[in-house]
């Protein structure tokens, strides 16, 4: 078992459902408006959950170019847009506001999250700056909303980054756990959607024993029994898209022959 939401599954996948540009973004859509993401998102999910996946994940990848501080227009669309799909969901979700843990918090104790995402310790030199993460601040607003159970998954190298911190990546997993609680750890690859490095991953899952280890990014069809033979899960968005291209709609053929490997490899 992973997490008790999932209840007697294993090696769970969590599929990303990556939002539209919100408003504020240089991207964002203002003839369609927060209506054209929320439809958007609805027919993700719809493809997402008739695929099987075990959960949804919700992100704002589609902010670029990031921020390291969420504004309070994007935390306030995000939210709105999350609530609206809710009673289409069948499957526990979570959330992830690029790159502010105390909003994806925020974001997630008030929608009701199952888990949230996000890169909640280390200091990284990253495309947005240098990026040091308020992991303390983040904890204690999870503490105040009441939302204790709303499990905290660590990203602790992050794609578009490098950690300043020289530790190996398994030292740096084992102090996340012992330091600051997460509840499960996350191994990514260097941008989102490459794979990650495999030995890194089991250099993780060696070390960390008492919380779930995930591959986050770059996982495939191709590599998922190789990732799953150590991993608890995975954390998957741009092999769902059409041409597996990140910034494309969901496929649901591309959703189904995953699952479909994934469910050989659970029997």
């Amino acid at each position: 078992m992973v997490f008790d939401f999932f209840g007697e599954k294993k090696k769970v996948i969590i599929a990303m459902s990556h939002i539209g540009a919100l408003p504020g973004s240089p991207g964002y859509d203002s003839d369609g408006g927060v209506d054209k993401l929320i439809e958007d998102v609805l027919s993700d999910v719809e493809k997402l959950q008739a695929g099987g996946v075990d959960a949804i994940m919700f992100g704002n990848e589609n902010d670029r170019p990031y921020e390291l501080k969420a504004p309070p227009e994007g935390i306030a669309a995000m939210t709105a847009i999350v609530q609206a799909v809710k009673p289409q969901l069948k499957v526990p979700f979570g959330v992830n506001y690029l790159w502010d843990p105390v909003a994806s918090i925020a974001i997630g104790a008030a929608t009701g999250a199952k888990f949230v995402r996000e890169i909640f310790t280390g200091v990284f030199a990253s495309d947005m700056g240098v990026w040091a993460p308020d992991c303390a601040s983040a904890a204690r607003l999870r503490s105040k909303l009441d939302r204790k159970d709303m499990k905290m998954l660590f990203n602790i190298n992050a794609e578009f980054a490098h950690s300043l911190d020289q530790r190996p990546l398994e030292l740096r997993a084992r102090s996340a756990v012992f330091s600051s609680q997460a509840d499960a750890i996350l191994v990514s690859g260097p941008l989102t959607g490459q794979a990650v490095d495999q030995s890194g991953l089991r250099a993780v899952c060696d070390a960390v024993s008492d919380v779930p280890v995930f591959a986050n990014t770059g996982v495939n069809k191709d590599n998922v029994a190789d990732i799953l033979s150590c991993a608890s899960g995975v954390i998957i968005g741009t092999h769902f898209k059409f041409e597996g291209n990140t910034w494309n709609k969901v496929d649901p053929e591309r959703v189904k022959r995953f699952m479909d490997i994934v469910n050989d490899i659970r029997n």
